[in-house]
């Protein structure tokens, strides 16, 4: 089946046209700076030159026509008509307890992610957004939302609920969802393919890092428990989030810098974190060399950012009983030597034994625990498009089989 994946945001569309019998993207791309004059389309077609575009694009509606143009373009495209795309799949940030898994997209499901939108902010608006254009664009065509709350949602209560009044639970749904979920899902998974073992039999932690990040203990092929919480600020240190932090922080910083409500969430959303920390930036990439040339600062973020994973990591293998693998993706959690390293040193009496030696040429998947190691430490690349399409295609095919029974 090929399948248009969308991961809408606010100002910007990401996207793969992806054959899932193949399992491979026949085309990908984005669409940067909606909503101005200058907005850019970057589209990269398999075994074709890749191409820049630049021009007006107003809306997500204009975007998606702007893509759809060069999936059909004679020169850059990868389909001749739009009935060759034969569904979308979107990524959707949050489902909230609604959705345990991915569904078809229909009226009523709208009505729920509108619902949920006062739980993703910043997030759901672009989704539905991005919906609706594609809706518009390929009306015909079955849309499937793909959630990143929903491989986290069979939690137990006690890895879910917070220390607050249960009232506040029942009446405004305040609770730990977690996120990146299509991410520790597909990795988990290749994790078990690399073992030889069944999923269903292993405990895992998955390390998600990039400008985001959250870990994930997985029991059985159950997400048992992840770092990020309500919203995706909870947990560890990233690019430019604060992470876990005492409360009485943010009462005590909006009364000495006269900050209100929205001006705090920005600063602990977008100042905080690698760049809060480093003054440096929010790119792993460029924290290590400053490191390397002696900014202090730097070494303190870096340091504050491998010390919580670790944190975690020991956490998880108590909360798991045990530990068969760890797994790291993401840009951060599949290139960076140093970040794994730190992580995984001194953790032999967990049963982590990292070859320093291996980690240093990790290029692709690979195991870079030692022979001796009990649980094995592997670095595997994320491909959440995949997962999107692969999800879209048993939704789609679930429907065509229920409608022909």
């Amino acid at each position: 089946m090929k399948i248009l994946v969308l991961n809408s945001g606010s100002s910007s569309i990401k996207y793969q046209f992806i054959d899932t019998n193949f399992k491979e993207a026949l085309a990908k791309g984005q669409v940067e700076r909606i909503g101005m004059s200058s907005a850019v389309l970057t589209h990269a077609p398999k075994d074709k030159e890749k191409i820049k575009i630049v021009g007006e694009i107003l809306d997500h509606s204009i975007a998606i026509e702007y893509v759809l143009a060069v999936l059909l373009s004679p020169n850059h495209g990868v389909i001749k008509n739009k009935s060759e795309i034969e569904a979308v799949g979107h990524r959707v940030v949050h489902g909230g307890e609604d959705f345990s898994g991915s569904v078809l997209i229909t009226e009523k499901v709208m009505e729920v992610l509108k619902e949920n939108i006062e739980l993703a902010p910043l997030h759901n608006p672009a989704n539905i957004k991005g919906v609706k254009a594609a809706q518009l664009h390929l009306p015909n065509i079955p849309q499937v939302g793909v959630f990143d709350t929903s491989f986290h949602a069979k939690m137990p209560h006690h890895a879910f609920l917070y220390g607050i009044p249960f009232e506040l639970y029942r009446r405004y749904k305040i609770r730990r969802y977690g996120f990146h979920g299509t991410s520790h899902r597909f990795v988990a998974l290749k994790a078990a393919e690399m073992l030889g073992k069944p999923y269903e039999e292993l405990k895992i932690i998955t390390a998600h890092l990039g400008n985001g990040g959250s870990l994930a203990a997985i029991n059985m092929g159950i997400s048992i428990d992840t770092s990020m919480g309500f919203t995706p600020l909870e947990g560890l240190i990233m690019g430019t989030r604060c992470g876990d932090l005492d409360p009485s922080i943010i009462t005590y910083v909006m009364g000495k810098e006269g900050l209100d409500v929205r001006e705090m969430n920005a600063l602990l959303n977008k100042h905080s974190g690698l760049i809060g920390v480093s003054g440096e930036s929010s790119d792993m990439r460029e924290l290590e060399q400053a490191v390397e040339d002696g900014d202090k600062r730097a070494k303190y973020a870096f340091d504050l950012f491998t010390y919580r994973i670790k944190k975690y990591v020991g956490s998880y293998i108590a909360a798991l009983g045990g530990l068969d693998a760890l797994v790291f993706t993401g840009g951060i959690g599949e290139n960076s030597v140093a970040v794994r390293k730190a992580v995984c040193e001194n953790m032999q009496y967990l049963g982590l034994d990292i070859d320093f030696e291996k980690n240093e040429k990790v290029n692709g998947k690979l195991d870079v625990a030692t022979e001796n190691s009990k649980a094995r430490i592997l670095v595997i690349p994320t491909n959440e498009e995949l997962v999107i399409a692969l999800d879209t295609e048993m939704i789609v095919n679930e429907q065509l089989n229920g409608l022909t029974k």
